[in-house]
C-alpha cells in the first residue's frame, strides 16, 4: 500500500510508524527517513519556504513509490512532505518503507529518498536573517546518488 501526503502541517513520527506496522505480522522491518530543516551554517537561516505544484507532485511521489514496488516486495510505502515556511528544526520529509525483509526496506528507503532529493518537483528557496534569499538546487552528490539506482550493468 502507497500512501503519499504533501501538506503544510507538521506530522508525527511514531504515528507514522505505527501506521507501517497497522498491526502485521509479516512485517520484519521498518525503513524510516525522517528529515529536518537544518541551518547551514554559511549564513544564518530564517526560514526554508516550500513551494509545489499540486497535483503533479503527489503524481510524481507515487510514481517514484510505485517504481520502489517494483524493485522490491514491500508491504508498505509511507511518504510524507511538508511546504510551506518551516523554521530551522522543523520536520520536512519522512519516508517509511515496511518489508518482509530489512534489506528490501533499507534499499527502498534510500531510492525514494534520492528520488525526492532530485527530482520531486518541490521547489526550495531559503531566507537568511541578513535579508538575503537563494534558491535550493540539488548538490552534485544527490545527483550521483540518484544516478546510481539508474545505471544498467
Amino acid at each position: 500500500m502507497i500512501t503519499i501526503a504533501v501538506q503544510a502541517a507538521d506530522f508525527d513520527t511514531g504515528q507514522e510508524i505505527r501506521q507501517l506496522q497497522a498491526d502485521r505480522t509479516d512485517v520484519g522491518g521498518i525503513a524510516i527517513f525522517a528529515g529536518q530543516v537544518r541551518d547551514t551554517g554559511d549564513k544564518p537561516l530564517g526560514f526554508m519556504h516550500l513551494e509545489h505544484y499540486p497535483g503533479m507532485t503527489e503524481a510524481s511521489l507515487q510514481q517514484t513509490a510505485e517504481q520502489a514496488e517494483q524493485r522490491w516486495a514491500l508491504i508498505d510505502i509511507r511518504i510524507v512532505h511538508r511546504i510551506g515556511d518551516l523554521l530551522p528544526g522543523d520536520q520536512i520529509v519522512f519516508v517509511g518503507v515496511s518489508s518482509i525483509h530489512r534489506e528490501a526496506a533499507f534499499n527502498a528507503c534510500e531510492f525514494i529518498m534520492d528520488h525526492l532529493k532530485t527530482h520531486a518537483p518541490f521547489w526550495k528557496k531559503e531566507y537568511y536573517r541578513d535579508g538575503s534569499t537563494k534558491w535550493v538546487d540539488a548538490k552534485q552528490t544527490d545527483q550521483q546518488r540518484y544516478a546510481r539506482w539508474h545505471q544498467h550493468n
